[in-house]
């Protein structure tokens, strides 16, 4: 099984578990919830904060922490997948710090425009979920390799405008507006939404192969994973768009 979301790969299922206590597709998406429920109390946090000195330096730090402590907890949920229970909520925690500081900064600049994009987040994910419970979209092997290629391809090429701009320098289309960056802005939505179908696709398989409960966890994660990298470009996107 391939997967677009780099926590998510072919072993992550294969991991004996206690006989009788297996995930459920149910299990999953009661955790996904407490995930984005604490996501949510660390964006207002963070948000409120914000408002309250109109500066962004009153949450560079907060957005800093959450932003390189997000990053670090995934890394060892990816390597320990036994610690999620434990790691993933914390990874949630921290990824709203971050989330709501950004969100803040956008919503000062074009008012309305968070509402839109967590609006749009959302709608993406229960109208592919329908098309995925449906049928209208399968995630053949096919599918998976052309999300996977796509997928690296676009966080290579963020890796490499991240090191250009070490040393001054930025690749236009991905920060800038016009009409080559909102297609690309959109190219990326895109492509992070397919990521959702193939998430999708891994949590059923997961479910079917009797995956220890804990895995649940993982599942969640890996869709909050998913759901943050989703947000964020349609963020990006709407607002080269404005």
């Amino acid at each position: 099984m391939r997967s677009g979301n780099p926590v998510l790969k072919d072993s992550t299922f294969q991991v004996p578990g206690v006989a009788g206590e297996r995930m459920t597709l149910a299990g999953t998406v009661n955790k996904t919830a407490i995930l984005l429920a604490l996501t949510l109390i660390t964006a207002v946090y963070t948000w409120g904060q914000f408002l309250q000195a109109r500066d962004p330096a009153s949450v560079q730090g907060l957005i800093l922490l959450g932003a390189l402590g997000g990053l670090g907890v995934a890394v060892l949920t990816m390597f320990k997948p036994t610690l999620v229970p434990y790691t993933s909520p914390v990874y949630a925690l921290l990824e709203g710090l971050f989330l709501g500081g950004v969100s803040a900064m956008f919503e000062a600049r074009m008012p309305g425009i968070v509402i839109q994009a967590v609006g749009l987040t959302f709608a993406t994910l229960f109208c592919l979920l329908a098309a995925y419970r449906s049928g209208l979209i399968k995630a053949t092997e096919n599918f998976k390799l052309g999300v996977v290629a796509a997928t690296g391809g676009i966080f290579l090429l963020y890796l490499v405008s991240m090191v250009l701009g070490f040393f001054g320098h930025s690749i236009g289309f991905i920060h800038q507006g016009g009409p080559i960056g909102i297609l690309f802005s959109a190219f990326v939505v895109v492509i992070a939404a397919l990521n959702l179908v193939i998430d999708f696709d891994f949590i059923e398989r997961g479910v079917e192969q009797g995956a220890p409960k804990y895995m649940e966890w993982y599942g969640a994660f890996a869709l909050l994973v998913t759901l943050i990298w989703l947000y964020l470009e349609i963020l990006r996107l709407l607002s080269k768009r404005n």
